[in-house]
C-alpha cells in the first residue's frame, strides 16, 4: 500500500479552504519571476524538505512579509505529496535524488521565466550526475536547502484551451526553424490565445543543447509551456534510468509532475524507461533489454511514478478531469505489436483511476490516434493485457510529421505526412468550467477549415503502389538502385474509365482526427447520402495493411520525393541531398520514397464507387460529423471516360498543322 505523505511527514493535512483573492490576472498575463531556494550559512540536516506555498503579491518571486501563504496546495518530492497548512507550510522526507515541486492549484498559476517555462521545482542530486554527460547532467546540488519556497499568483481559468504538441523532435537547428515555420507560425496565424502548450515528449531529437532555442520561439506564444520527457529527451550516455534525465531536469525541469487548470488534473509522466533491464525484461518480448548489447528504452511507468500518482489522487478533487500526459502511448494502433512502443504496466494506472473522467494524451508514434472508450486491437491483449479502453486515448500526432521527409512545400518545410497519412500539426483541447473537452487536429498552414484529405484508390494506384513496396521492402544489396516508378507513372486517380469501376475504385476519407464516434457519408452529384466505411472497426482486429488500406492522398506524396535530388556544387557534403536524425545524408539520388508510408489506417473511410456511373465530371460531396457534432464537408471532382486521355502535351496534333494547312 502506498502511504500519502502528509501522513508519512507527520504533516497536517488541513482542509482549510482557501480563499482565492479578488484580484486576480489572467494565464496570458507575464509573470516573470523563479522559485526562492534559501541557504543557510548551517547545512539543513534535518533530512526534510521545508518551505511555504505563497500569495506573491508583488511578483518578485520572494517570500515579502505580510505576504499570505496559500493552504491546501500539494507539493511533491516526486513519490510523497504533501498539502501545505494554513500559514502555507509544507515538509517532506528527503530522497537521495529527487524534484520538488508545487502541483499549481486551481485558480492560481506558477511564475515562468522570459520564455514562458514554468518555474515550479527544484532538483535535489547532492553528488550530481555519477559521471560526465554530453549535455551537462546536473551539477550536484550539495545538502538540502532550509528552505524551498513556491511563488503562486492567482488567475481565472475556468475554460481555457491548450495545444498540444507531439514529437516536434527537432535533431538540429534547421529542425527547429521548420517548426517554427510551420506549427509556430500556424499556431500565431490562427489568433488562437493559448491558455497552455503541451508537448508531449520528443521535444528535442537527441541534441539537448538545443533546449534553450527550443523553448525561446516557443515562448513566442506566450503561454505555460509544460513539456513531457521522451525518447529523444534523455542523456543517451546515462548508465542508469534514474540518471537519464539529468540533463532535460538542467535544463528545462522535472521529469514528471503535476499541475491543475480549470477543474483540470494534468498529471504528466515519463514513461520512457532508459536503459531498460531485468525489472523490463520479465515480461515476455523485452529480452532486448538484457540480451542486446546496445542500450535499449521500454515503455513502463516507474514504482516511484505509480506512487507518485497514487498519493496525488487520494488528496486530489474528484470532480476534476484527469489528463495524463506521457511520450510512449499506453496502447497504439499502429504500433500494436510492439512492446517498447506501448505501456507495460498501464493496467495498474488504470486501476488507480477507475470511475474517474480521465484522458491519455501521447506522442512517440507519429500518428494521430483518437481511440474511443471501448476500443481495442488485437496487439494490445498480448502485449500490455489490455482487453478494450477504459476512457478515451489521443495520440497527438507530430509536429515533425515524418521526421521533416518529404518535398518541400510552398512555405519551404517538408511536407512530412505522418505515418497514417496526416499533415504535421498540433491537437487543440478546448476545457469547459466542469472539465468537459473538446478535440481538434489542425494541419500546420493548411486552413482552417481543412480536417481530412479526399481521394480515390483505382486499380492503377493500387498497383503502382503494390510494385513501390515491394522493391521498398526486397533486399538491398540485391534490389536494383532506381524504384520501378515514380510518381510520373501514377495514372491520374480521378479519371476513371469503365474498366476501373467495374475492378473497384473508391473513394477515400482521411479524416486526421476520426474515431469510432465519426460518422461520415458521401453523396455523387447530390444524389443520395450514403454512409462511408471504415477500414478498421476496433473491435480486436488486427492492423490491415497493403494497397486497399492505404491513403491514396498522402501515398502519392510518400512513395516519389524528389527531394532526394537535391544536388549543390558548393562543396559543402551538408547541402548535398538532405539531413535527417543525427545528420544522416540522403542523397544526391534519383527521387526515392520516404521512410514513412501511409499503408494501414485508423481513421480512413472508403466508398465504392457505383459500377455504372455516366462519362463526364461528378463530384463527390463528403460530410462528416464528429463526436462533439461539428461537421465537415469537403468534396472532389472526379471523371468517368470511355478511355484514359494522353496526358502529356500532344505533340503529334501540334506538329499536324502549320499555316493554315495540315502537315503532309
Amino acid at each position: 500500500m502506498f502511504l500519502l505523505a502528509c501522513v508519512t511527514t507527520l504533516l497536517s493535512c488541513a482542509n482549510t479552504t482557501n480563499p482565492v483573492p479578488t484580484k486576480t490576472t489572467t494565464l496570458q498575463q507575464p509573470y516573470f519571476a523563479d522559485i526562492q531556494v534559501i541557504r543557510e550559512e548551517t547545512a539543513n540536516s534535518s533530512q526534510l524538505v521545508k518551505g511555504r506555498v505563497f500569495h506573491d503579491e508583488n511578483g518578485n518571486g520572494v517570500f515579502d512579509i505580510g505576504e499570505p501563504g496559500i493552504a491546501d496546495v500539494a507539493v511533491s518530492n516526486g513519490i510523497h505529496v504533501a498539502l501545505s497548512d494554513k500559514d502555507g507550510r509544507y515538509s517532506l522526507a528527503e530522497r537521495e535524488d529527487m524534484s520538488v515541486f508545487v502541483v499549481q492549484p486551481t485558480g492560481w498559476r506558477v511564475p515562468t521565466n522570459q520564455d514562458y517555462v514554468p518555474q515550479f521545482a527544484y532538483q535535489h542530486k547532492p553528488k550530481g550526475s555519477p559521471k560526465a554527460l554530453r549535455f551537462g547532467g546536473l551539477a550536484p546540488t550539495g545538502s538540502l536547502p532550509s528552505e524551498i519556497n513556491f511563488p503562486l499568483k492567482p488567475v481565472h481559468s475556468n475554460d481555457f484551451n491548450c495545444a498540444i504538441l507531439g514529437d516536434t523532435q527537432t535533431y538540429a537547428n534547421q529542425d527547429i526553424s521548420f517548426f517554427r515555420d510551420s506549427t509556430v507560425d500556424d499556431l500565431l496565424d490562427r489568433g488562437h490565445q493559448l491558455d497552455c502548450i503541451i508537448a508531449v515528449g520528443d521535444v528535442m531529437g537527441d541534441d539537448l543543447g538545443l533546449i534553450p532555442r527550443m523553448a525561446d520561439i516557443l515562448g513566442t506564444l506566450k503561454a505555460p509551456q509544460w513539456w513531457t520527457h521522451g525518447n529523444h529527451d534523455f542523456d543517451f550516455d546515462a548508465d542508469f534510468d534514474k540518471d537519464s534525465a539529468d540533463s532535460w531536469r538542467n535544463l528545462w525541469g522535472p521529469a514528471y509532475y503535476a499541475f491543475e487548470q480549470g477543474n483540470v488534473l494534468f498529471i504528466v509522466l515519463d514513461n520512457v524507461i532508459y536503459p531498460c533491464g531485468p525489472d523490463d525484461a520479465r515480461l515476455p518480448g523485452r529480452e532486448y533489454c538484457v540480451d542486446d548489447e546496445n542500450k535499449r528504452y521500454n515503455g513502463r511507468i516507474s514504482d516511484e511514478q505509480m506512487q507518485f500518482v497514487e498519493a496525488l489522487i487520494k488528496v486530489a478533487d474528484e470532480q476534476k478531469t484527469i489528463v495524463f500526459a506521457h511520450h510512449i502511448p499506453f496502447v497504439t494502433f499502429y504500433d500494436q505489436q510492439f512492446a517498447a512502443h506501448q505501456t507495460d504496466n498501464v493496467n495498474d494506472l488504470y486501476a488507480l483511476v477507475e470511475g474517474r473522467q480521465v484522458l491519455s494524451l501521447a506522442g512517440h508514434t507519429h500518428t494521430i490516434e483518437n481511440l474511443s472508450p471501448g476500443d481495442s486491437f488485437k496487439g494490445w491483449k498480448e502485449v500490455v493485457g489490455v482487453n478494450a479502453l477504459p476512457f478515451r486515448h489521443i495520440i497527438a500526432g507530430a509536429g515533425s510529421g515524418a521526421w521533416y521527409q518529404g518535398d518541400f512545400d510552398i512555405h519551404g518545410t517538408p511536407m512530412s505526412l505522418q505515418r497514417l497519412g496526416a499533415p504535421k500539426g498540433w491537437l487543440e483541447l478546448t476545457f469547459d468550467a466542469k472539465g468537459n473537452y473538446k478535440e481538434r487536429y489542425y494541419g500546420a498552414n493548411q486552413g482552417r477549415e481543412r480536417a481530412a484529405w479526399l481521394s480515390i484508390s483505382t486499380p492503377g494506384f493500387r498497383t503502382w503502389f503494390e510494385q513501390i513496396q515491394q522493391w521498398r521492402h526486397s533486399e538491398r544489396s540485391t534490389r536494383e538502385e532506381v524504384p520501378p516508378l515514380s510518381i510520373n507513372d501514377l495514372p491520374d486517380v480521378k479519371i476513371l474509365t469503365s474498366e476501373d469501376l467495374k475492378n473497384g475504385s473508391f473513394i477515400t476519407a482521411n479524416i486526421w482526427a476520426g474515431s469510432s464516434d465519426t460518422q461520415v457519408s458521401i453523396s455523387i452529384n447530390g444524389a443520395t447520402s450514403h454512409k462511408m466505411t471504415r477500414t478498421q472497426e476496433a473491435k480486436g482486429e488486427e492492423a490491415r495493411v497493403g494497397a486497399m488500406y492505404a491513403d491514396p492522398f498522402a501515398a502519392q506524396r510518400q512513395l516519389s520525393v524528389s527531394r532526394w535530388a537535391l544536388e549543390s556544387r558548393s562543396g559543402q557534403d551538408a547541402n548535398q541531398g538532405f539531413q535527417l536524425f543525427k545528420g544522416y545524408q540522403y542523397g544526391p539520388d534519383v527521387p526515392q520514397p520516404q521512410g514513412a508510408v501511409a499503408d494501414r489506417n485508423m481513421h480512413l473511410w472508403k466508398y465504392e464507387l457505383p459500377k455504372q456511373l455516366p462519362f463526364g465530371a461528378h463530384v463527390a460531396e463528403v460530410n462528416f460529423v464528429d463526436r462533439h457534432g461539428r461537421m465537415y464537408t469537403d468534396r472532389i471532382a472526379f471523371e468517368v471516360r470511355q478511355e484514359r486521355p494522353q496526358m502529356r502535351f500532344r505533340r503529334e496534333v501540334w506538329q499536324a498543322f502549320e499555316n493554315g494547312a495540315p502537315v503532309r
